[in-house]
């Protein structure tokens, strides 16, 4: 695992896109296409701004969705393929974008979308880490051990006034309770990982997470476990690592 701290949000997004970049291309390279998992979320912004401005050939790129709200509709501000549609895919041109879809049946979404990750072996996954530490939607407890790609969990409080706190909804109980997540196994399989981890709200989180002892209570921990990631920090969410 590798830290990487930076003076500002700005910066740590233009450091993580950077990485991520050079991993894609690098695939590319190696296999004449690569795959890759992209997060969401406030903590995303600035690294996915300066994603889209690298030099990558997005024809050769698949993408996939780490998470969905179960019942919301894509119209809605706190939808994630809106968000996605919004600030990376029609702003680039893909091979192919597999979203999570929130409106359908959530099982044989799961299974669906579960068929489709089984082809394509993950270069590269972009993700953060939750103000409950939470990893994609997984809240602790997280399972840990479940070899379904994507599985339907619930929502704790903390998650719920996260989203409500970042103002994605007008109150708390317009939070849904349950979300379509890639699993922890699954993220785990990607050959390599970003994280981005911007704000003061996050440090106790990320202090937990990269110093603590590895627990489905503190699901972003297994990071620890994975042999190639890198956590990109400001000094804000840095603020409780000795």
């Amino acid at each position: 695992m590798e830290i990487v701290l930076s003076d500002s949000k700005s910066e740590l997004g233009e450091k993580a896109a950077i990485t991520g970049a050079g991993l894609i291309r690098k695939a590319i390279l190696t296999n004449g296409a690569a795959n890759i998992i992209v997060a969401t979320g406030a903590s995303q912004f600035e690294m996915l701004n300066e994603l889209i401005k690298q030099e990558v050939d997005w024809s050769k790129v698949t993408a996939f969705h780490l998470d969905e709200y179960i019942g919301i509709p894509e119209k809605h501000p706190a939808s994630f393929r809106k968000y996605l549609k919004e600030r990376f895919t029609n702003k680039i041109s893909l091979k192919e974008f597999h979203y999570v879809d929130g409106e359908t049946d959530p099982g044989a979404e799961c299974r669906r979308l579960g068929e489709v990750i089984s082809k394509y072996p993950i270069d590269v996954a972009f993700v953060g880490i939750g103000e409950n530490s939470h990893l994609a939607f997984n809240d602790p407890p997280a399972d840990f051990e479940t070899e379904e790609p994507f599985i339907v969990v619930s929502l704790n409080e903390k998650c719920r006034r996260q989203q409500w706190g970042e103002g994605w909804f007008d109150s708390l109980d317009s939070v849904p309770d349950q979300a379509i997540s890639m699993s922890v196994k699954q993220i785990m399989k990607s050959k390599a990982i970003i994280c981005s981890v911007p704000d003061v709200r996050k440090a106790e989180a990320v202090q937990k997470s990269l110093k603590g002892k590895v627990t489905p209570l503190v699901p972003a921990s297994v990071l620890q476990q994975h042999n190639l990631v890198w956590i990109y920090l400001d000094k804000d969410s840095a603020s409780l690592l000795t």
